[in-house]
């Protein structure tokens, strides 16, 4: 390690790139909880965020401030930078983290979709690129506002080529300061896990402009036959998934909820439809999978992003 060991117990030194709904809320947790945080963005997120801090509303972990170190690169080495940033803006916003800078810190990219851990890992040092997947709703109201929504926060942390210990003090790190955090022995199944419940969620609520609780109602049997869809393509590439469970989980989610990309449409910006979209139409076709569903809807919001 370059600064620490990265023992439970550590005081450790973090970079988060993008300090939006999920890097914010991060962020915030980590100081709070004692860890050097140092936030990545634009001057004027930098500058807003030196003066006024991090501050967090949140059901769940309470609301408070949190004074991070701010900065428009990363300049020294740190234990391990999390990249927070919309898959979207990715290629713009490594720039802010040059792998000379990074040492042999730790990059833990939070991303929507499975393609970009090979991304990085040309980029970076393979055994370094430590995927991770949220399951949150957390969004950034103002430069260091963020408003947690959902009744939960958990992580799951992966990595194949990465230390195991590594992983594990990372882990335990996030764990003490807020968000269940699991390390998963197998990055694939812990990637498509995530992109199986995400892709009908996000395709479904911004083709149709509602939240969950609306498509599980009026749009039923589409969500179904997605659900199905995307389990066998999950399953394809090396991650088993039960469709039953998949549908379990949908009905479960607060009725209210809304998918980050339905978010982005209503404020008109990016969409990630090729993170999520194409990247499951790309992964169907290698494994001869047929999802007419979700290749119509990609379509469809193709043609309105357009």
């Amino acid at each position: 390690m370059t600064t620490h060991d990265m023992t439970g117990n550590d005081r450790l030194t973090l970079a988060v790139l993008g300090p939006g709904g999920i890097g914010g809320l991060l962020a915030g947790l980590l100081t709070r909880a004692g860890h050097r945080v140092i936030c990545l963005a634009g001057d004027d997120t930098a500058q807003a965020l030196r003066t006024g801090g991090i501050r967090v509303r949140s059901a769940v972990f309470g609301d408070f401030t949190a004074a991070v170190e701010a900065d428009t690169a990363l300049r020294e080495p740190v234990d391990a930078c999390l990249v927070a940033v919309k898959h979207t803006a990715l290629d713009a916003a490594l720039t802010r983290v040059p792998s000379a800078a990074l040492g042999d810190g730790l990059l833990v990219p939070f991303l929507n979709g499975v393609e970009h851990p090979a991304l990085l890992r040309a980029r970076y040092r393979a055994d370094l690129v430590a995927p991770a997947v949220i399951r949150v709703e957390s969004t950034r109201l103002a430069p260091g506002l963020i408003e947690h929504g959902s009744p939960f926060a958990e992580i799951d942390l992966a990595g194949d080529p990465v230390s195991r210990p590594r992983l594990d003090a990372l882990a335990a790190a996030l764990n003490a300061a807020g968000p269940v955090t699991r390390v998963h022995e197998d990055e694939t199944a812990a990637l498509w896990a995530k992109m199986s419940f995400l892709a009908p969620f996000a395709l479904l609520t911004t083709r149709y402009g509602l939240p969950v609780g609306e498509i599980r109602a009026r749009h039923r049997e589409e969500l179904v036959a997605l659900v199905t869809e995307t389990t066998a393509v999950a399953t394809a590439c090396g991650a088993p998934s039960d469709p039953a469970r998949a549908l379990a989980r949908y009905d479960a989610f607060p009725a209210a909820t809304k998918s980050s990309m339905q978010r982005d449409a209503e404020a008109g910006r990016p969409l990630e439809l090729d993170a999520i979209g194409e990247a499951l139409l790309r992964a169907a076709h290698r494994h001869d999978v047929p999802v007419p569903v979700a290749a119509r809807l990609v379509r469809e919001l193709r043609a309105t992003a357009r």
